[in-house]
């Protein structure tokens, strides 16, 4: 059974840098495509960036041009850069992955990010 593992987070300044990493406890089809979600108190959960193994990339709009999604097909992990940092950016940050693009099957415990002004 894939777990999902996140690491990273924590509190940081308006401006700053905060990198997410997520780490799949085994490796099988299910963690084709990984990614990251959010969700603010108060907010539906939404996507952040995701990326599949072959390289294909999304992002929201509100985060293009500051945050960063990689991944290491090798050891199954997916890692977020977070530059720019905004108070906007608050929310508990979760890893996902699923078999195929636009399909999510499995959740991280997610980690908390905050951003002070």
């Amino acid at each position: 059974q894939v777990q999902l593992v996140e690491s990273g987070g924590g509190l940081m300044q308006a401006g700053g840098s905060l990198r997410l990493s997520c780490a799949a406890s085994g490796s099988s089809f299910r963690t084709n495509v990984m990614g990251w979600y959010r969700q603010a108190p108060g907010k539906q959960r939404e996507l952040v960036a995701v990326m599949s193994s072959g390289g294909r990339t999304d992002y929201a709009d509100s985060v293009k041009g500051r945050f960063t999604i990689s991944r290491d097909n090798a050891r199954n992990t997916a890692d977020l850069q977070m530059s720019s940092l905004k108070p906007a950016d608050t929310a508990i940050y979760y890893c996902s992955a699923g078999p195929v693009w636009g399909k999510v099957d499995l959740w991280g415990q997610g980690t908390q990010v905050t951003v002070s002004s």
